[in-house]
């Protein structure tokens, strides 16, 4: 039987392409912003999110901020002294791997350091799959409350017995006692942990884990932002700063400034 022509599936996810001549402006901007400014930062992000991001951009207006694919802004600054667009800069190219950007300021790097800690403070959401988790999370056997433990009985309330086919789905041994949800002691969950062990300390999460996670208002990802190293024009030199924040990471970005 012939396919239906009516039956088709819309995507609304879809998004358009970088295009040659976004990547064509963004080079461009980047070498314009080479001489209006007296530093070149290169930073990297932990746990990216666009909203955290937004207000980065807020608090350094005075500044010019660009993410875009790590070779074309290393292309940008240069890989030689022979084709480095300022004295030196070209230095910054080896650290521009991972999830990283560019950020051309005037001001000083004694004030913007502690500055970009203070900006990325306190910023905090839900993990993805395969984040790594930065704690251990125990659900404890018995009722079950909406924070899984988090914060003691008297201060929490029970589950809402709705979510009880879903903790089953999820693989956690729950069931209805007198209208609350309960967790029972058996061979899912380690009777040594005092519960059900949703995640430990170091796991790289699954998509099950973070839903678990997500469940029980629990954020486990922090939004950091960490400088790599910084070139400065009036000493045409490169200082490296936290080079450690590039390990692990070797995609290229898509986004842009």
């Amino acid at each position: 039987m012939p396919k239906s022509k009516r039956s088709k599936v819309v995507h609304m996810t879809q998004v358009n392409k970088k295009t040659r001549e976004h990547k064509e402006r963004l080079f461009e901007n980047i070498r314009e912003c080479i001489p209006q400014y007296q530093h070149c930062f290169v930073f990297s992000v932990d746990n990216m999110r666009n909203t955290y991001l937004k207000d980065v951009r807020q608090e350094l207006s005075d500044s010019r901020l660009f993410f875009g694919k790590t070779k074309l802004m290393a292309r940008a600054l240069g890989h030689s002294p022979e084709d480095s667009y300022a004295d030196n800069i070209y230095q910054l190219s080896p650290y521009l791997r991972g999830t990283v950007g560019l950020l051309f300021t005037n001001r000083n790097p004694d004030q913007l350091l502690p500055e970009l800690d203070s900006i990325s403070q306190d910023k905090v959401d839900f993990a993805r799959a395969g984040t790594v988790a930065s704690r251990d999370f125990v659900v404890p056997y018995g009722t079950v409350y909406a924070t899984g433990g988090e914060v003691p009985a008297e201060h929490d309330v029970p589950i809402g017995h709705t979510l009880e086919p879903e903790l089953r789905r999820l693989g956690v041994p729950v069931r209805m006692v007198k209208g609350r949800v309960v967790l029972e002691e058996g061979p899912e969950g380690p009777q040594e942990a005092g519960g059900y062990v949703v995640c430990k300390e170091g796991d790289v999460l699954d998509s099950r884990q973070t839903r678990l996670l997500k469940l029980f208002s629990v954020c486990l990802s922090e939004f950091k932002i960490k400088v790599v190293a910084y070139w400065s024009a009036a000493t045409t030199k490169v200082t490296p700063v936290d080079t450690e924040a590039m390990d692990g990471v070797e995609e290229d970005n898509e986004g842009s400034d």
